[in-house]
């Protein structure tokens, strides 16, 4: 696990590998344990590595027999030690027990189709010195990150975005398109950052380009997609719920692979309390888990958080429980920081929980199971069961729908109704689909922006309308799930598990996104994911085999932190001195006015709007931080240098340039 980041020159002109040391210094978060570089002509690239496979000699770069092919690695290949045996029995050499190693000897057998064989999560870069290619990828469902930007004649890439701003050719400037679809979805999706002209690579993608073939030698690529084709159709439910227990216990068991203390995320829901159960069950000794919860009570004196129902699961499976109160105090001092590792924006004020859970995780261990995808999978949102009804309200979409939701928006309170209702009405498919989990709705999003963004009112519909244009899917529900496994996961709950633990230098696997799993549900009938109305039906009927019935059967609540009432409270000052009218008005972005009435409505306990308030907040916070100071060059810069101490003789003998043993022959 770590993170990587280099350039290549596409006019086959020597590069400047002094860049290359900065764009890792910023991502040294992400593998605190040692370095390396390969500088060979128009490249340079590098990685920073959090030691997980094979501690001692697991560093990289690594490099084929020959030493024609280098790469730099982020991530973990599960099934390494069987694809390793493969490879030795065709006559295959190797000098380490790593992972990474493994990817090189098939990448040198089988080019790029040696994705085909890897089952994890991944982002890498392989070199061909020989025909002074490049190839960079990003595993199927999106869980590790890469994007890349072309400047000039020059392609620059890394796992953060940070890491391509402190390359020369790269700036921080606010793409406008991407602010709209910001507004609209909490996030921005692929391939679009907010920062202009930075990409992300989409998931199951990847880049082939040649040194010296300029810009048009690019080439990108999709090399896996989910398939809906319902070959399970006529599969019973007991052997349904057969087949899935036995994925899900091969999938966790090859998650525990490690050379690192491990432990999991436990909330007390079904998807982490599932996973708990089958560590349980596969480890002789207890399971580590770390569960976050609120320093707040409703008013009838309950608790508003998951740690109760955690509790239960790690008592009935004799864990190693570790939980942790968030307060307000705790929301104001990380709230910025949260930001800074995001790299951009996202509307979700539970980036601070996942921030803090990771914290508390890596005090303890380098490693965690979590139970992110169950709900993309197997339909596990209230939006799947609400689509059902969309039929309904036909008769609404017509002229009566603009009165009807206009009516609704004027009364206090059910903001949950009022999205509904406003999804509902909307005849085209991917304009609801867009709808049904907005920050602002489309009109809304009209009375928020100044008179000047005429180019950023679309909706964010377009995103969605080229998924469902690809997929097979025919059932509504199935559309659905393409769509939210392919933004909604990936731009906003893998983005922010991903982000928010390598911030704290801890590897998060995630079972339930084991590709042959997500292909096991994606083959299922739309009856076996949601059944009138219940949820998650399979995963439910799996899941009871395991764990008690009151965690199946409870209400789902995610991280439920009160930011509601902070906003009103201790964060209230926060959210004054961000949305101020002198900082609104000089970015020419929003309507002060607009603004101010959300603030006063919230404040007084008329409406909540505090998931649009964050999220304007969130933003302001990352203008500062990103864009008003990209002209500081420590503007990118957190934690210490790579020169902190450490001894890196034996990641730099790696070079490609300076190691005798390596540098290939032409």
């Amino acid at each position: 696990m770590c993170g990587i980041a280099g350039y290549l020159e596409l006019t086959e002109s020597v590069t400047d590998p002094s860049v290359l040391r900065p764009m890792l210094d910023s991502i040294i978060h992400r593998g605190p344990d040692e370095w390396g570089e390969l500088v060979d002509g128009p490249l340079a690239m590098g990685m920073r590595r959090l030691s997980i496979i094979d501690l001692a000699d697991g560093q990289q770069p690594i490099y084929d027999e020959s030493g024609r092919y280098g790469i730099v690695f982020n991530g973990e290949i599960y099934n390494y030690r069987e694809l390793r045996k493969e490879l030795i029995e065709r006559g295959h050499q190797f000098r380490t027990q790593s992972d990474t190693e493994v990817i090189i000897h098939l990448y040198e057998e089988m080019g790029p189709a040696c994705v085909d064989e890897l089952r994890g999560m991944f982002a890498f870069a392989i070199w061909d010195h020989h025909d002074r290619e490049l190839f960079i990828v990003r595993d199927r469902m999106g869980i590790k990150p890469l994007y890349y930007a072309v400047r000039g004649d020059t392609l620059i890439f890394g796992s953060e975005v940070k890491s391509l701003l402190r390359h020369p050719r790269v700036d921080a400037r606010l793409d406008q398109l991407a602010l709209s679809d910001y507004l609209s979805l909490k996030y921005v999706p692929a391939p679009r950052t907010m920062f202009a002209d930075i990409q992300s690579l989409p998931p199951g993608h990847s880049i082939r380009v040649r040194a010296g073939g300029g810009k048009n030698s690019l080439k990108i690529e999709r090399y896996w997609d989910i398939s809906y084709e319902p070959t399970r159709a006529s599969m019973s439910e007991e052997d349904a719920t057969d087949e899935l227990l036995s994925i899900l216990r091969e999938s966790v068991q090859l998650r525990l692979r490690a050379d690192v203390p491990f432990g999991a995320f436990l909330s007390g829901g079904i998807d982490s309390s599932t996973i708990v159960a089958l560590m349980a069950e596969a480890m002789n000794q207890p399971v580590k888990t770390f569960t976050v919860g609120f320093d707040h009570q409703s008013s009838d004196g309950q608790s508003m958080d998951e740690l109760p129902y955690a509790r239960v699961i790690a008592d009935r499976f004799g864990c190693e429980f570790h939980s942790f109160l968030i307060g307000p105090s705790d929301f104001l001092e990380h709230a910025e920081k949260v930001l800074f590792h995001l790299d951009q924006p996202i509307a979700d004020q539970a980036t601070v929980a996942t921030h803090m859970v990771a914290k508390l995780a890596r005090q303890h261990v380098k490693m965690v199971l979590t139970g992110e995808g169950g709900d993309e999978l197997f339909a596990g949102y209230a939006r799947y069961e609400g689509e059902q009804h969309s039929p309904k309200f036909w008769p609404l979409q017509g002229v009566l729908r603009k009165p009807t939701c206009g009516l609704a928006r004027m009364l206090p309170g059910m903001r949950r109704a009022k999205i509904a209702l406003n999804a509902l009405t909307i005849g085209d498919e991917a304009t609801r689909f867009a709808n049904w989990f907005p920050m602002f709705s489309d009109d809304a999003k009209a009375e928020l922006l100044a008179s000047n963004m005429h180019h950023a009112r679309a909706g964010a519909a377009a995103a969605f309308a080229s998924h469902l244009d690809r997929t097979d899917a025919r059932d509504p529900l199935n559309r659905m799930l393409y769509v939210d496994s392919k933004l909604w996961l990936v731009d906003y709950l893998l983005l922010r598990g991903d982000k928010l633990t390598m911030a704290n230098s801890l590897e998060a696997r995630v079972p339930l996104l084991d590709h042959k799993l997500v292909e096991f549900a994606a083959s299922l009938p739309a009856n076996m994911k949601l059944r009138g109305r219940s949820r998650k039906y399979l995963l439910k009927q799996a899941a009871g085999r395991l764990i008690p019935e009151s965690i199946i059967n409870r209400p789902k609540q995610g991280f439920p932190i009160p930011i509601e009432k902070w906003l009103r409270k201790e964060a209230q000052p926060m959210m004054r001195d961000l949305l101020t009218k002198s900082s609104i008005e000089s970015r020419g972005l929003f309507r002060f006015e607009r603004v101010e009435k959300m603030m006063k409505l919230h404040e007084n306990g008329y409406a909540d709007f505090a998931t649009e308030l964050w999220g304007l907040m969130s933003f302001e916070m990352w203008m500062r931080r990103f864009v008003d100071a990209s002209s500081s060059t420590n503007a990118m810069a957190e934690g210490p240098s790579l020169d902190n101490g450490q001894d890196f003789t034996s990641s730099r003998k790696n070079n490609l340039q300076t190691d005798a043993a390596n540098t290939p022959q032409t």
